[in-house]
């Protein structure tokens, strides 16, 4: 795809005009007009000059948010951030601040400025959207088509195996081949239909983008991101174009699309759940452009990597940090923030060792070994282990050879689909208990093996040890099953997290947390953890690794999407805000709260949170967590439920798919396979409305045991978020938010958002929501859960990573860059273009 037509064009970024400053008033003319306006916003008469906002005034952060959205609808105003509001809490510092001279911005600011794009798509037409979704149900159906015809043509062969060995040969060969052939097929399918990735902008919902799609989705749900941090990762990467030096460590799973235009340089590190995709979607286009890492640098877990940005030689992109379009990190430099800044903090302090090929080539092919010969078999027995308990269960079942010879509607598989169910129930029930207790018997033994702060090689015995318990100890499911209830302690402590003497709220932790190893995680006394906390126990270089503990102090409050290192300068009674980079250097912080990336402190609590302190102790207090933890566990039921009923429905789909292989030839097979998948998404959705009774959230301020809130943490279970991704980029993700009660405009192109609170969220026409970006309509401080409506205009764009809290509203047009955290309360106008953690106007 090159050259320029309708649908795809090179990028030319060019700058854009300067808007002339607004001329500054005098300090004491502003503060008269700002105290008015605060005075309005808090509706008191008056408010002395010299007053702190929060802990004279009682105001907090979402009050603030509306005085900062008042300032800013004043032309003969500055503008004011929530950053300015925390750095100078009074009416007097803040107008002397903002009067005083504003420094320029940095080069590499103004670079980011100019590679906005200045013109918004063509709006698509109803039939081309249409047309779009078409050719994507197509290509789902040609899918399921092919599966149908390699699924059944490998059940065929292995059932015509003569004994186990035989079986298990056939399992494993058959396992190998389709293996290999989904890594093959995203890099046959990229140079077919796209060749070499250059600079462009597609336009979506055209013909173009249906390539793009086709291969971004291809690429997004290969296998080999199994490998990743290991050199097979990086040798499919090359396959797909991306120049990558040697002795690269890439532990991220958010696989790059536009690979041709990813450059590497060797001994480079880049940490997990980094985005580095070399495309966006802005203004109706999809933005292709160049994402160059060079020579030993490294870049931080959640760190977020923009179209055109670069990190020098030897240089260094902290945690929870992002360079947005222009921006260049120089060689040798340390950065960090959102827009990343030039700091101090040294994230490589492990000393690199001995990784000569044969030590790779060794462990590449051990890997691939064990999941050839071990892990592919296994999940293929599966379907012959359920068949084989339902045949012990009820001796009239027939085998996978009788049934795929049988007749459809014969006896023999007509009794089968009544006793399935009781057979998937026992099945269900003893994988869940089976796993549960090797997920805390089994990583202990390697855990054994493991000495904190002593420097292991990659690629080696301790390296695939310290893999083995990352991976046993961080599966979803029982997250899911105990998260957001008083029985998560008791689970984490079986995983070995030290917590100490707890203090049981009922909500200790949510259920979206992850560890590198749980047996150095401490979370102190009193501490509450919201959802996305991410422990990073591990210091990296390109060839070897050191585990060190991770604390969390006691009476802290830990928001959402963390990331939390060990050597977190964090003491006792923080308040850790969602998003914050945690810092690695200076004092240690204790008694206040953290926000923003680089963090600065704010306020540890205002007035309005006390409001339901007097639910922490007495008697009230354990009558209500009686009830709550009687609520829970209905909840965990309720979900281990719907859990066992999809898999009732794939066992049944597939055994139909298997009873019509023998007479009704593959199309009966394929459209069995795609109802499995459907159908279960839809049982799902319909499972989470008929928890709200069909009706929709209110925005509600209530304690974390008032019933309501219950039935949020019962949503938060719903299983519906496992399918939404296959959605993404498609006009059917719309359809799936409409149906869990997103009110959602025409044409929005979704290419991975998540909503937490679905029925309080509003999204205009033809908005783009980028990869990782998140609408969040509540907050839950402490033992507070505040919700409120976000609103996003038409044509609005969210980038990769953004997240817009409760209670925001923009406006028509409005554009936040990648990673940009949007506060509680706030308003975007109209066409800005806001960035940073916390969002600011760019």
């Amino acid at each position: 795809m090159g050259g320029k037509s309708a649908d795809v064009m090179s990028i030319g970024l060019t700058a854009s005009p300067t808007t002339p400053a607004v001329p500054a008033a005098p300090a004491a003319d502003i503060q008269t007009v700002f105290a008015g306006l605060l005075a309005d916003v808090m509706h008191v008469g008056q408010v002395p000059v010299h007053s702190n906002f929060f802990d004279d005034l009682g105001g907090d952060s979402l009050v603030m948010a509306h005085f900062c959205a008042r300032v800013r609808k004043r032309d003969d105003l500055p503008s004011v951030s929530m950053k300015d509001i925390y750095s100078h809490p009074t009416i007097a510092s803040l107008a002397t601040a903002l009067t005083e001279t504003a420094p320029a911005l940095a080069p590499d600011q103004v670079a980011a400025e100019a590679a906005v794009p200045a013109e918004q798509a063509p709006r698509a037409s109803a039939t081309q959207y249409l047309a779009c979704g078409a050719l994507q149900l197509l290509c789902f159906a040609v899918g399921a088509y092919l599966a149908a015809l390699i699924i059944g043509a490998g059940a065929d062969w292995i059932s015509a195996g003569t004994g186990l060995a035989d079986t298990y040969l056939r399992a494993a060969l058959f396992g190998g081949a389709a293996f290999a052939a989904l890594c093959i097929l995203p890099v046959a399918a990229k140079w077919v239909l796209i060749g070499r990735w250059t600079p462009r902008q597609i336009r979506i919902w055209s013909l173009g983008y249906i390539r793009f799609w086709i291969v971004k989705t291809l690429i997004r749900s290969s296998l080999a991101a199994l490998f990743a941090g290991t050199p097979l990762y990086v040798l499919y990467l090359r396959a797909l174009g991306a120049r990558i030096g040697p002795g690269t460590v890439i532990l991220s799973r958010h696989v790059p699309v536009c690979t041709d235009l990813l450059t590497i340089g060797a001994g480079t590190v880049i940490r997990k759940d980094a985005f580095f995709q070399c495309y966006r979607a802005q203004a109706g286009w999809i933005q292709t452009g160049p994402v160059t890492v060079g020579r030993d640098a490294f870049v931080g877990q959640r760190a977020v990597l923009d179209i055109s940005t670069a990190v020098g030689d030897r240089s260094q992109l902290g945690h929870t940090s992002a360079l947005h379009p222009g921006q260049a990190v120089p060689a040798g430099q340390r950065w960090h923030g959102s827009p990343a800044q030039p700091g101090a903090v040294d994230y490589l302090t492990v000393s690199p060792v001995r990784c000569g090929r044969l030590r790779k080539a060794r462990y590449c092919a051990i890997s691939l070994a064990a999941l050839f010969l071990v892990y592919l078999p296994l999940a293929e027995g599966a379907t012959y282990l359920l068949l084989e308990v339902a045949r012990r269960l009820f001796p009239g079942i027939p085998s996978l050879a009788a049934l795929m010879n049988s007749t459809a509607g014969s006896p023999a598989t007509a009794g089968l689909y009544a006793d399935e169910l009781l057979s998937t129930l026992i099945v269900f029930c003893g994988a869940v208990l089976a796993g549960l207790l090797c997920m805390i018997t089994v990583p202990r033994l390697p855990n054994l093996f493991i000495t904190p702060g002593k420097v292991y090689p990659l690629y080696g015995f301790h390296d695939s040890l310290h893999r083995t318990i990352a991976r046993w100890t961080n599966l979803k499911f029982f997250k899911q099953v105990f998260g957001d209830s008083s029985y998560i302690v008791y689970y984490l402590r079986w995983l070995g997290y030290d917590l100490g003497q707890v203090e049981q709220t009922g909500s200790n932790f949510g259920q979206e947390f992850d560890h590198e190893t749980p047996f150095l995680t401490t979370v102190g006394t009193g501490t509450m953890i919201a959802d996305g906390l991410s422990f990073a126990h591990a210091d990296y270089s390109s060839s070897s690794f050191r585990m060190a503990r991770a604390s969390i102090g006691p009476r802290n409050f830990v928001g959402n999407n963390v990331v939390y290192p060990a050597g977190g300068r964090t003491g006792v009674n923080c308040l850790l805000a969602t998003r914050t980079m945690i810092p690695l250097d200076g004092p240690v912080h204790e008694g206040v709260g953290l926000l923003g990336s680089p963090p600065f402190e704010i306020p540890r609590s205002v007035e309005r949170d006390s409001r339901f302190d007097y639910l922490r102790t007495g008697e009230e207090f354990r009558r209500l967590l009686h009830a709550k933890n009687r609520y829970n566990l209905r909840t965990m039921a309720l979900y281990l439920f719907i859990r066992w009923l999809e898999l009732c429905a794939l066992a049944l789909c597939g055994t139909a798919a298997l009873a019509f292989y023998g007479t009704d030839g593959h199309v009966l097979t394929a459209a069995f396979f795609a109802l499995a998948i459907l159908g279960t998404a839809a049982l799902s959705v319909l499972a989470e409305r008929a928890i709200l009774a069909f009706r929709p959230l209110q925005p509600k301020y209530c304690s974390i045991y008032d019933p309501y809130f219950w039935r949020i943490e019962r949503l938060w279970k719903s299983p519906v978020d496992v399918y939404l991704r296959m959605f993404d980029g498609t006009p059917f993700k719309n359809l799936v938010w409409r149906a869990l009660g997103v009110r959602i405009g025409r044409r929005v192109f979704d290419d991975g958002c998540y909503i937490t609170e679905r029925t309080l969220a509003d999204i205009g026409d033809d908005c783009v929501l980028n990869a990782g970006s998140e609408i969040q309509c509540h907050s839950q401080e402490d033992g507070t859960f505040k919700s409120e409506r976000s609103t996003l205009g038409a044509d609005c764009t969210m980038g990769v990573g953004a997240l817009v809290h409760y209670g925001v509203t923009m406006g028509e047009g409005a554009v936040l860059a990648a990673d940009t955290f949007v506060m509680k309360g706030e308003e975007v106008p109209a066409g800005a273009r806001w960035g940073g953690n916390p969002a600011r106007e760019m």
